[in-house]
């Protein structure tokens, strides 16, 4: 088959290797589409690589062609969304059924070759049937749209409260809808760029706030009447806007950082007392996963975008790039700002 093959840094060659073949417990899926993660990134463009020569690739959609001994809850020609997480299962994290902190995993696409291929071979609770009516493009976006919903539910979300979204890319807008699902009152989105917030607003956002305008911290609270946000979720990874989570936040609130920092970061004094004065509650989110596995996230996952309630359009989609160029797709994001959307990779092309 052929694949997009990293060899080191910023030398991933388009070449063919062996088509791999399902062990008993495991499936063979045809890749259709596979989105570009910003985890990749340093990956292909830097370092991060576990080893070389690899095949990454996790966010995917495809259709089963073969099945291992022993498959029962798929069969041939299922349409499927990849699972890309491969836990112990015997950790003591893994039997409370937190699998996203497992110390032992494995993870296709990283740890293990992933879908930017022709072909992938997963086990079998790794792959999530998905609903016929239910495009391919859209499937590939299971992955990032669980990872919203598992950040949203690290706070002890509740119906009828106020939110705060900081940062309007994909992992911000796709958390904007998980609220508005689960009953959110308002939900407020922060963003430096008007396109951006633009499309906040086509997807639901009640109210949306430019973070390079003046005072706009007294413009966001006048949303709440002056007492701050009950839910704030950070998904930029952003040094900026992880302090602004703390001045935003309600007191007795709850804070979410789920978008993953680049850069050290530190708070003055002032800024810190904000969690002590306010008494708010202050966690993180990693990856997408609860018991029994997958979990809830890509059982709500599918059932939300097959009822239309959780939308998806072209609005999420930067540009779809045959797997023949995907060499050429990562040299995109060298050019600040040109990538404006998720970036698809078509395994058919």
């Amino acid at each position: 088959m052929k694949a997009g093959v990293l060899h080191a840094r910023e030398d991933l060659r388009y070449e063919e290797i062996p088509t791999p073949s399902p062990k008993a417990g495991e499936v063979l899926i045809k890749v259709k589409y596979t989105g570009i993660c910003g985890s990749d990134l340093p990956r292909v463009n830097g370092d991060a690589s576990h080893y070389y020569p690899n095949v990454l690739g996790h966010e995917f959609s495809g259709i089963v062609t073969e099945i291992g001994e022993g498959v029962q809850s798929l069969k041939v020609g299922d349409k499927v969304a990849g699972v890309p997480l491969i836990p112990c299962f015997e950790c003591e994290d893994c039997r409370k059924g937190d699998y996203s902190l497992c110390k032992h995993y494995s993870f296709i696409g990283s740890r293990q070759f992933g879908s930017f291929a022709e072909y992938v071979v997963v086990p079998e609770k790794n792959a999530v049937k998905f609903d016929d009516s239910i495009s391919f493009e859209h499937g590939a976006f299971f992955e990032p749209i669980t990872v919203a919903l598992h950040g949203l539910n690290r706070l002890d979300y509740k119906p009828g409260g106020t939110v705060a979204i900081l940062g309007g890319g994909t992992i911000g807008l796709f958390t904007m809808q998980w609220a508005k699902i689960f009953g959110a009152s308002k939900v407020v989105v922060f963003d430096i760029s008007d396109e951006r917030l633009a499309l906040a607003t086509k997807f639901g956002a009640d109210e949306c706030v430019n973070t390079l305008q003046e005072g706009f911290i007294e413009q966001a609270k006048s949303f709440t009447g002056g007492r701050g946000f009950d839910y704030v979720y950070e998904t930029a990874g952003n040094t900026a806007t992880m302090k602004m989570a703390f001045e935003l936040v309600a007191n007795k609130g709850g804070v979410c950082l789920i978008g993953t920092p680049t850069k050290e970061i530190s708070f003055s004094v002032e800024e810190w007392e904000n969690l002590n004065r306010k008494e708010f509650s202050l966690t993180g989110s990693w990856m997408s996963y609860s018991s029994e596995f997958p979990g809830k996230e890509w059982e709500q996952t599918a059932h939300y975008i097959n009822t239309g309630e959780f939308k998806l359009d072209d609005s999420f989609i930067f540009k779809k790039v045959p797997l023949s160029e995907i060499a050429d797709a990562f040299k995109m994001f060298k050019t600040p700002g040109l990538v404006k959307a998720k970036i698809l990779i078509d395994s058919e092309k």
